[in-house]
This record gives structure tokens, C-alpha cells and sequence, in this order.
């Protein structure tokens, strides 16, 4: 407040200044957006000047682009997320079949009894587990006692035929046995039926034996 010269009371007026920021929380503008943009524009166009019908036509098509790549995105999202879904079902619809990791390998150590498992799909009256090395020799045949069908856990102490341990490295496991009805069978190591499947972080495993591996290190299924 002031007082003049004749002792009158005055109210000064104060000006305050606000100032307001509005953002986008997104940070993205849609095609929703782009469209009231354009509307704007041609209700405040200058009358005398209006917008250039090729602008309008060009905003336009822009418009029908963004809107276009939106829906592709999504359509890329469903089928996606379509794609992972049929995946699971496929990996669990492996469950029963006989699964073969394309390899027959074990790798010995010196000091270290060498185990793995064999699944044999018929009981077993006789037979034995031959062990091979790179060239395909045979360095060690194991008799086998009669089993049952099924995966059949095994050891390998490292000698050879004639009581010498080898050396370190890869070696090959197959196994040739006769069943209850006299037939006569060849399975190797690395065949197994798939018993469970797993799914960690979006990476299937499939249980073969007691291990599980990975579902895309499986070189072939057959029917069970």
C-alpha cells in the first residue's frame, strides 16, 4: 500500500509471473498426436495465406506411415510372443521321444574312473560296452551282467585289454548286447529317451538320463 500527497491510501498492484512447463511422460508422440497437430494448423492458418495442399497431403501420409509401422510392430509382438508359446509346446511334445545328442564321446582323465550312462531299450541277457578311441580302435571291452531295460549307469577305470591305463582324451562308448527274444542290438552313449523338459529364462533343457542339456544341442528326435 502507499499514501499520496492528500493523505489517501492506495493498493499498489503486484504482478506475479507463473510459469508452467508441460511435458510429455511418454516422450513419444502418436499418430493420435500428429493428427490434432494438423488440426491446429489448418483452424489457425493464416486465411489469406492457407496451408499448400501438397503439405497437407504430405503430413497426411506421414500420418498413415507412423500409423502403418505401429501396427507392424504390434503385429511383430503378437507373432512373437505367438512364436515362443508354439516353441514350449513343441519342446513338451518332445516328452517320451528318443533324443540323440549326435555324439558318443567321453573324456578320460588320469586318476579318474570315467561314468556315463547307456539307455538300453530292451532288457539285457548278454552283451558288452566297447570303448574306442579317435581312429575307432577298440581299447576296452566291458562285459555287461544281464540288465533292464532302461538308461543303465556304467564306469570305465581307464585300462585297456590288457591291463595298461591309456592316456587322457576323448574316447567313444557303443555297446552291442542280445535281449530276451534273441535279437541282437547296437546303441552308443549320447541316445536317451526325453523324460522333462525346463525352462530357464526363456532356454528350453530337456532331461536325458540325469542330465539335462540344452534342447538345441538335440541333432535328431525320434518317436519313443
Amino acid at each position: 500500500m502507499a499514501t499520496d500527497a492528500f493523505g489517501i491510501t492506495s493498493l499498489t498492484p503486484t504482478t506475479t509471473t507463473t510459469s508452467s512447463t508441460t511435458t510429455n511422460p511418454n516422450g513419444i508422440l502418436g499418430k493420435d498426436d500428429f493428427l490434432k497437430l494438423l488440426l491446429l494448423e489448418l483452424k489457425y492458418q493464416d486465411p489469406t495465406s492457407p496451408m499448400d495442399s501438397e503439405k497437407i497431403l504430405s503430413q497426411t501420409s506421414q500420418l498413415a506411415s507412423l500409423e502403418s509401422a505401429q501396427n507392424t510392430n504390434k503385429s511383430l509382438e503378437t507373432l512373437a510372443a505367438s512364436l515362443a508359446s508354439s516353441m514350449q509346446f513343441s519342446t513338451i511334445s518332445a516328452i517320451g521321444k528318443i533324443a540323440d545328442t549326435g555324439s558318443n564321446a567321453v573324456v578320460f582323465e588320469q586318476g579318474a574312473a570315467t561314468n556315463f550312462e547307456i539307455y538300453y531299450p530292451t532288457n539285457v541277457v548278454s552283451g558288452s560296452v566297447n570303448v574306442l578311441d579317435v581312429n575307432g580302435a577298440v581299447v576296452k571291452t566291458i562285459p555287461l551282467d544281464p540288465l533292464t531295460k532302461g538308461v543303465q549307469p556304467l564306469s570305465w577305470n581307464g585300462s585297456d585289454n590288457n591291463g595298461n591305463t591309456v592316456d587322457a582324451g576323448t574316447y567313444y562308448i557303443e555297446s552291442t548286447y542280445t535281449d530276451d527274444t534273441h535279437q541282437d542290438h547296437t546303441v552308443r552313449l549320447g541316445t536317451y529317451p526325453i523324460t522333462s523338459v525346463r525352462f530357464d529364462n526363456g532356454t528350453a533343457s530337456v532331461k536325458m538320463g540325469s542330465n539335462y542339456v540344452p534342447f538345441d544341442s538335440i541333432k535328431e528326435i525320434v518317436g519313443g
